[in-house]
């Protein structure tokens, strides 16, 4: 047999009585696993896994059992042969066999063992990582870990289109992840509303920030356009899921209108609208051309930046004079919705916290993640498969959030909606004084 090399297993998660019961040691015989040395330290530690396995297993059948041949009148079940598994291995399934146990009526006894170590979430879970990582299902099996040339004639699980299959799985498991999160234990203080087009459709995307500065993806939307009754789905949505508005919010939008629209129907007064000041300059710089639009986008970015917003509100608007006569399209772009320019520097707020909450960069940032996540995909098939893959992207985005910048500045924005919002005790005190 050769030289036995003691191993201890602890395999996770095994019912607490059982584990009592197993061996905390088993012993490889060298000639079990010598063949699998030439290709390399991977192959040998698999071989050396698979062989505990099959102890641990043969261990849990005599401590159910007790050992073979054993004549034991007050046992419960019996040996029953064995049968063919799978086990999950470097991203694949690999074909064992295993022992089997039965009660004395002729119902299969369940081995803790095996169902730790055939279990498929870690299966699903590789190919997600995979897929975010952008590799094409058809090359897993390329970039699958070595297991030896006797284990790869036994492996399967690899191909396209099981590789596929475990990716709707996991995607699916992604977005009902996202859509059910309770929100009810969330202190939010701020909505950032924006939307992503795939292939045509636009899915609106909610991006919520806690009263201390985190950041929680909510949900997604889809619908052709931005439009007032998609907006308006998804905030219903959010408050199914417990988001409380009591104590005001700041919803933070790029220049749409319906999003606005949305905003207002579902959250009324206790919303405060921050419309993005990047936005609003691109589209003013869009209708002028050349210097005049360095210059005009430079006055712009003053304006929008001055602490005082009544004055950055005039300063605006007297850019807008400026332009109206030669460029009136520009003007009227600039003027539509302006004052909710200045809704941040209204609440009080400045400095990094100010610039933070005046764009919608943070959701735009999470949106590329979850662009790069889905560069691969080369046919849309349907809406659900892009909200699939929007979940997924989002939810890989999440995993690198930090606070937003500047969010020691928090509390000061949550006083202030409170102070402003109608039917808080801090908006009735300041309506009776």
């Amino acid at each position: 047999m050769g030289k036995r090399i003691p191993v201890r297993a602890a395999p996770e998660p095994l019912a607490a009585a059982r584990v009592a019961q197993l061996p905390s040691q088993v012993s490889v015989a060298m000639s079990e696993v010598a063949e699998s040395v030439k290709d390399g330290l991977l192959a040998f530690s698999v071989a050396t896994g698979l062989v505990v396995v099959r102890e641990l297993l043969e261990a849990e059948v005599s401590a159910l059992v007790g050992p073979k041949h054993a004549k034991l009148p007050e046992r419960s079940a019996v040996r029953h042969g064995a049968t063919s598994g799978s086990l999950v291995l470097g991203g694949r399934t690999v074909s064992v066999t295993r022992p089997r146990a039965r009660t004395l009526d002729g119902h299969e006894v369940g081995l803790d063992t095996w169902a730790a170590f055939s279990s498929r979430d870690l299966l699903d879970q590789i190919v997600l990582e995979r897929m975010l990582a952008g590799v094409a299902t058809r090359r897993h099996g390329d970039v699958a870990e070595p297991l030896g040339e006797q284990l790869e004639e036994r492996t399967s699980g690899a191909g396209r289109s099981a590789v596929s299959r475990r990716f709707v799985a996991a995607t699916t498991q992604a977005i009902e992840e996202l859509m059910s999160r309770d929100l009810s234990t969330l202190q939010v203080a701020v909505a950032m509303i924006d939307g992503v087009v795939l292939a045509g459709q636009c899915c609106v995307v909610a991006l919520l920030i806690t009263s201390d500065g985190r950041k929680v993806p909510a949900g997604i939307y889809l619908g052709d356009t931005e439009n007032k009754t998609v907006v308006a789905g998804l905030l219903s949505d959010l408050q199914a899921r417990g988001l409380s508005v009591a104590n005001g919010i700041l919803v933070v939008i790029d220049g749409s209108k319906a999003l606005a629209a949305g905003v207002r129907k579902v959250w009324g007064e206790a919303a405060q609208i921050q419309r993005c000041t990047l936005h609003k300059r691109r589209d003013v710089a869009g209708y002028l051309s050349g210097e005049l639009a360095q210059r005009i986008d430079r006055r712009l970015a003053g304006a929008f930046a001055h602490p005082d917003p009544a004055a950055g509100l005039r300063r605006a608007q007297a850019i807008a004079a400026e332009i109206k006569a030669d460029h009136p399209d520009a003007a009227a772009s600039l003027l539509e919705g302006l004052p909710e320019m200045f809704t941040v520097r209204r609440l009080g707020l400045s400095g990094t916290l100010a610039v933070s909450l005046s764009c919608t960069n943070s959701i735009e940032s999470m949106f590329s993640v979850a662009r790069r996540v889905m560069g691969n995909v080369k046919r849309w098939r349907d809406g659900e498969m892009k909200k699939r893959w929007l979940a997924a992207g989002l939810l890989e985005a999440e995993r690198s959030f930090r606070r937003i910048r500047g969010c020691e500045q928090m509390p000061v924005l949550v006083a202030a909606l409170a102070r402003v919002t109608p039917g808080t005790r801090s908006g009735y005190d300041e309506a009776v004084a």
